[in-house]
């Protein structure tokens, strides 16, 4: 347990015990088969899917959505599948209102694009609930890959090293396997243990061993790891939380956000998470509001999102954000922390409005100040527990200049916090580490 949790007007079941179930039910609920037909009956099966394009796993999405269309949702599953073995998730968190359906046909003429997010989740759960794997492997290579990470990068990479023939060996430091999908999101985009039923069911390739608990640097080295293996993929995510740098931040009641999330998606009984009543997020992304949606279902009764820019400048959606304000949390923008204040605990922060300019951002000399008792900073991860050197640079292949390593996801410079990124990275990984133990045989 944290301090912030043990600081006075921190505390669990500020709310009636029905209403945790309510708050944090699915909150968009899957579509039945007839639905499905109907939504899949709006896309143009376009020749030249632009919705195809903007996702990062190139799923063929006129293809899968014409197989729905036409009665056929577990051809439709196998198409998503090919690409994205993380499917089922990712129609649960990916932005797709600022990929896939922000440039769909129907977006563009009528503003209101294909749901292409729940047609795939339509699809992806429909085989997952039959238990059907839709592949297997092929004959051993004799092969064998390290996999340093158990998130969406590091299984997709295991998932297609497999399925190629090769033995894989994946380590996670968490006791859990999933990564951002089991430890970083929402409680209520992905709920009833989705997150481990995906991995159970990913695992069903075979030639897959998982062991958790496992930190590279402190159980294994990578320099063994090198030696042992034929490859090595790193994917570990990004463990590290970037610091505010204000007076007052070690205050009790200040904690990181992504931390929060976690002990909130773990938690078995949501009226024993404990949250404060008048919280404030510093940050502009998916964990900030994440964490303040999350605070104000808890029972907060102010919350509220502080970030440096303006609107246009959050990586949040604006989906995102309305969703937010939807849910009771005021959003300021233009205003950084300059310290936080209290006397033994957290009571307020105060801030300082920005301008933007040739310089870049400044504070300005107008301030103001919002009470707090409870603080979560969600200002960006940092690379940590590893060496900064295995990073490689954004928008390169991810083969590492170290001779057999390869690496993807949030790990690799430029990480965009997003899981289908991060499988796209991993799957297109084992494919360049599939090529180089091909052309060695």
């Amino acid at each position: 347990m944290s301090n912030s949790q043990l600081t006075p007007g921190i505390v669990p079941a500020r709310l009636p015990a029905r209403l945790y179930a309510e708050n944090f039910s699915d909150h968009q609920p899957p579509l039945g088969p007839h639905e499905a037909r109907v939504a899949a009956d709006r896309c143009y099966f376009c020749f030249d899917a632009p919705c195809m394009t903007a996702c990062p796993t190139s799923i063929d999405i006129p293809l899968f959505i014409r197989q729905i269309a036409t009665g056929t949702p577990d051809a439709a599953a196998r198409t998503i599948l090919s690409q994205n073995i993380l499917g089922g998730m990712c129609a649960r968190v990916c932005p797709t209102e600022t990929l896939c359906e922000e440039v769909c046909v129907r977006e563009t003429a009528e503003g209101k694009p294909v749901e292409i997010g729940r047609l795939q989740r339509f699809a992806a759960d429909g085989l997952m609930a039959q238990g059907i794997h839709p592949f297997t492997r092929a004959a051993s290579t004799g092969k064998r890959v390290a996999v340093v990470g158990a998130g969406p990068a590091g299984l997709a990479c295991a998932h297609r090293l497999a399925m190629k023939g090769h033995e894989v060996m994946v380590f996670e430091r968490r006791p859990k396997s999933g990564g951002l999908n089991e430890y970083g999101i929402a409680a209520y985009k992905a709920t009833n243990g989705f997150a481990q039923r995906e991995v159970e069911w990913l695992l069903k390739i075979g030639g897959i061993t998982v062991k958790n608990g496992v930190m590279l640097g402190r159980d294994v080295a990578l320099g063994d790891l090198m030696t042992d293996y034929d490859a090595v993929f790193l994917g570990i995510g990004l463990a590290g939380v970037n610091a505010l740098r204000v007076e007052g931040e070690d205050l009790p009641g200040v904690r990181d956000a992504i931390d929060f999330i976690s002990d909130l998606r773990q938690a078995t009984d949501l009226s024993t998470v404990p949250v404060g009543r008048e919280v404030v997020v510093i940050g502009g992304g998916m964990t900030a509001v994440d964490a303040a949606v999350q605070s104000k279902l808890l029972g907060a009764e102010v919350v509220s999102i502080v970030y440096r820019r303006g609107r246009e400048k959050m990586s949040a959606s604006g989906y995102e954000q309305e969703h937010a304000t939807r849910n009771g949390v005021c959003i300021i923008h233009g205003a950084a922390p300059v310290r936080v204040i209290g006397e033994g605990r957290t009571e307020a922060v105060e801030f300082a409005y920005t301008e933007e300019g040739p310089q870049g951002l400044t504070l300005s000399v107008e301030r103001f100040t919002l009470k707090a008792d409870q603080v979560f900073k969600a200002i960006g991860q940092t690379l940590a527990g590893a060496p900064q050197a295995i990073a490689v640079e954004a928008g390169k292949l991810p083969r590492h200049p170290m001779p057999k390593l390869w690496c993807g996801g949030d790990c690799a410079l430029g990480g965009e916090d997003l899981t289908v990124t991060a499988v796209a990275e991993g799957r297109d990984a084992a494919e360049e580490i599939h090529a180089a133990l091909s052309a060695a045989l």
